[in-house]
């Protein structure tokens, strides 16, 4: 809390009572001796039962701090924030829906609540908080930046994650101020336009590092990407379901793998991350064909940089569930779906980062099949069983563990998707955690007949291309440091150099870097100028 005032409002909104604040107080000061503030918080129950919160712990230590009762102690932050896995990765997320509005697809699995955007339910977590807030997205953002405070969490570097169907089906003038209001909202200023907004958020309290959306394949096009980049986005969420032709036939899906392929090929030429979602047990799939589809990711030149693996939920009112009815489509039983999950798992490139397992459906939704919203531990359970591990980032992230940037080794790891060279720069600890990376993608043949031919951006032209700078670690303010973190060692400029140099001994020109808004000073510190839509440096051959 800023001042008294703030602490006072937050007190009364929330029904904090006299007791609760006093527990607080004796709670802090035990944490500060040591204790441990589980065993601290449950040797105090409340008068009517239950226990205090560690959101009042937060704000109670935030008003000692603003009344000058004690100095800031991130250590005792971090023992008493809820949650901290949530800004583990070195950025805070923040997710927001888009208002519901008309889908291009006719998926036959997925759920048309009329009060929701395509695909979500009204009690889906973050889809709760976006129908609470009437899809409004200067609220929704304000109102989940306030959560995180109130719960200890740093919120000055914000991946902003756009979800609602297909984000390309809506109106141009709706995407534009959907995203000024969400830059507004982490400016703390209303803008009176995006240009504007973007210009504040270069040094604002709350700086975007990463503005997600999602889509479909076939709206992927140098049109659309141009367009994507000028409203700052930089990372794409695509949902490909399957890499098989006649499943996607006949889940009504749209288009072709064929057609994935391309709009990877596309993204990855303009710079932009890509997620991919890949859904198993759809209509027509068998464990057999979802083994040798899942292959296809890694060999047949997609590559994704994340994955989220959607096993296909049966929900009541959609058309799948008129075809499990009729007897011709059957769920895969939990053990099958963790069996095929474990199978595939450790086949996953050291890239990419599977973000989740499962979808956030509530299992009274699920009309047959597996309903375990856990179903990421127990597959993780079955492979370590198997004595076998998954190579994916987010199971080889430090997360918490310290790191002594001496003992950190530089690894190189070169694969080919369709159409580019890329280049996987990371630092692992001497146990193979991984502390930071960086994504460089070297184009290739922009012959005629090449798919991203017609993407001719100025500030590509002969350029390699920076498509992410990842270090992680819990989430550090911006110019802050701390003992044993991975960020602020410096590792994305030593991560940029080696860039510099694979880019000069291919023969590239320039070095391009998809900069969100809120690290273009970063990257100008470090040599990068501002183009049209990218930030371009020039390549020294030294």
């Amino acid at each position: 809390m800023r001042d008294p005032l703030d602490f006072e409002r937050w007190m009364q909104r929330h029904k904090v009572t006299t007791e609760k604040l006093d527990i607080a107080r004796i709670v802090l000061e035990e944490v500060r001796q040591g204790e441990d503030v589980v065993k601290s918080l449950r040797s105090y129950p409340l008068a009517k039962g239950g226990y205090i919160s560690k959101a009042i712990l937060v704000a109670e230590y935030r008003r000692q701090i603003a009344e000058g009762e004690t100095e800031k102690d991130n250590s005792l932050l971090e023992r008493i924030r809820m949650k901290p896995i949530r800004s583990l990765s070195g950025v805070t997320t923040v997710t927001v829906l888009t208002k519901p509005y008309p889908c291009p697809g006719k998926c036959i699995f997925c759920p048309d609540d009329v009060r929701m955007p395509k695909s979500y339910l009204v009690d889906e977590p973050g889809a709760s908080r976006a129908f609470q807030n009437n899809f409004d997205p200067y609220l929704q953002v304000k109102s989940r930046l306030d959560s995180y405070k109130a719960v200890g969490h740093p919120t000055d570097k914000i991946e902003l994650l756009i979800l609602g169907g297909t984000w390309s089906s809506y109106r141009k003038d709706y995407q534009e101020e959907f995203v000024k209001r969400c830059y507004d909202a982490m400016n703390g200023v209303d803008s009176a336009n995006l240009m504007e907004a973007h210009q504040l958020n270069e040094s604002a309290p709350h700086r975007n590092v990463g503005l997600v959306i999602e889509t479909r394949p076939d709206e992927i096009n140098a049109k659309e990407l141009a367009w994507l980049r000028y409203l700052g986005v930089t990372k794409v969420q695509m949902g490909v379901q399957s890499l098989n032709d006649r499943v996607l036939e006949l889940n009504k899906r749209g288009h072709t793998a064929a057609e994935a392929l391309r709009a990877t090929a596309l993204l990855r030429a303009a710079g932009f991350k890509i997620v991919l979602h890949w859904m198993p047990n759809l209509l027509g799939a068998t464990t057999e064909i979802d083994r040798l589809d899942f292959e296809k990711l890694w060999k047949d030149g997609y590559a994704p940089d994340e994955m989220k693996i959607y096993p296909t939920q049966l929900l009541e009112g959609t058309e799948l569930y008129t075809y499990w009815q009729n007897g011709d489509y059957t769920p895969y039983t939990q053990r099958e779906l963790v069996n095929l999950i474990a199978d595939i798992k450790p086949s996953i490139q050291p890239y990419c980062r599977v973000n989740r397992i499962i979808r956030d459906i509530p299992s009274h939704h699920v009309v047959q099949g597996n309903k375990r919203t856990s179903l990421r531990q127990d597959v993780l359970a079955e492979v370590h069983r198997r004595g076998e591990r998954c190579n994916c980032i987010r199971c080889n992230e430090v997360r918490k563990q310290k790191v002594d940037v001496e003992d950190l080794t530089l690894e190189d790891f070169t694969y080919s998707p369709a159409y580019a060279e890329e280049h996987f720069l990371h630092y692992r600890t001497p146990d193979g955690k991984i502390a930071g990376y960086l994504r460089l993608s070297l184009p290739q043949d922009t012959a005629e007949n090449h798919p991203t031919a017609d993407l001719d951006f100025e500030d590509l032209r002969n350029a390699a291309l920076i498509r992410e700078i990842h270090v992680y670690g819990q989430s550090l303010a911006v110019g802050a440091e701390k003992e044993g973190a991975a960020q602020h060692i410096g590792l994305g400029t030593q991560l940029i150099e080696t860039a510099e140099k694979i880019a000069a001994a291919h023969g590239f020109q320039n070095l391009a870097v998809i900069a969100a808004i809120g690290t273009r000073k970063y990257y100008q510190s470090r040599g990068f100028l501002r183009g049209k839509l990218y930030m371009v440096k020039p390549v020294s051959a030294d």
